[in-house]
């Protein structure tokens, strides 16, 4: 009895599989790399990623022009919203700013001067919220098919440059109804947007890849535009309110001035309307909006680019 209770339990041999050696993890990537293997989802080099987007150009065009279509579809005016939207915003601001709080005082045009601010903005504004939401609100997309996802946010991009096309029309007709006289620096409006959407679509990507991994910056960016325009000179001219408040500190006047929204803005009026002139724009301005273009879209290509393998993912 004592021998049975004694006796230890009889051991049972399990058998492992051994890790695999470096020299096999060697032997399988150089057998992986002679028959053309690659890591499913790596990210590719910047060079390859830049021809990868390229030979997507027509699905971005298709896409941010479906996007468009779409947006208004359930509406009984349909795309007439695209111009109807920032008219009753510059209506809005109007009465609030220009009337209540008169800042157009001193503001020659101030009608033209406003629109033109607005429709301006609302280009930056709708491309910034589109791209916050430009990974995280495609998910299904961005999961089932494997494409450059920085066609994406350029993609929303080019669906708000065509709605700006719209409010353009919309701007050309209330410049000459205000008298304001078409002029050869109306051509000036092709670089200025060329420079602008390039700031708007890398600031876009940047947001795209914050918003992948965090959806909830979504309901922050709101705010922060709002703040944004406040300070961009949209309502009221920032070389009026300088020369009129000369207590101000001195780190304001640049910071106003270098504002990239406001740079983009002050152009456009000084391309559109006859009473803005040069001398109302801060120094070295086409420096300035080339420098925020490059800056912002170079620089918000590579950001969102090395987080590529990333998204979709998690």
């Amino acid at each position: 009895m004592s021998q049975v209770l004694d006796t230890p339990p009889p051991t049972t041999a399990r058998t492992t599989t051994p890790a695999p050696a470096d020299a096999d993890l060697a032997d399988l990537a150089a057998l992986a790399a002679r028959h053309g293997l690659t890591v499913s989802g790596a990210r590719p080099s910047l060079p390859q990623y830049v021809r990868q987007l390229w030979a997507r150009r027509h699905f971005i065009a298709a896409f941010s022009t479906a996007k468009l279509t779409a947006q208004y579809s359930q509406a009984k005016l349909g795309q007439v919203w695209q111009v109807m939207t920032p008219l009753l915003n510059a209506a809005v601001y109007y009465l609030i700013f220009g009337v209540l709080l008169q800042t157009k005082k001193g503001v020659p045009d101030y009608v033209p001067f406003l629109v033109t601010g607005v429709f301006i903005w609302t280009f930056t504004q709708s491309s910034l919220l589109a791209g916050t939401r430009a990974v995280s609100g495609n998910l299904g997309l961005v999961r089932a098919l494997h494409f450059p996802r920085a066609a994406l946010p350029i993609s929303f991009c080019l669906q708000q440059l065509q709605q700006l096309m719209f409010s353009m029309a919309a701007l050309i007709a209330i410049l000459l109804a205000f008298g304001v006289p078409p002029t050869a620096s109306w051509v000036l409006a092709i670089p200025v947007l060329v420079l602008q959407f390039t700031f708007n679509a890398g600031v876009s990507m940047m947001l795209a890849r914050f918003g992948a991994k965090t959806p909830d910056i979504a309901q922050l960016m709101p705010f922060v535009l709002r703040t944004w325009m406040y300070v961009s000179g949209v309502m009221w001219s920032i070389e009026h309110v300088l020369s009129a408040h000369t207590d101000l500190p001195s780190w304001v006047a640049p910071v106003l001035q270098a504002n990239p929204a406001a740079v983009y803005i002050d152009l456009m009026r000084f391309a559109l309307i006859d009473s803005f002139h040069a001398s109302q724009l801060p120094p070295h301005v086409w420096l300035l909006a080339t420098g925020w273009a490059l800056l912002a879209g170079v620089g918000g290509f590579i950001y969102f680019w090395k987080a590529e393998e990333t998204y979709g993912r998690g």
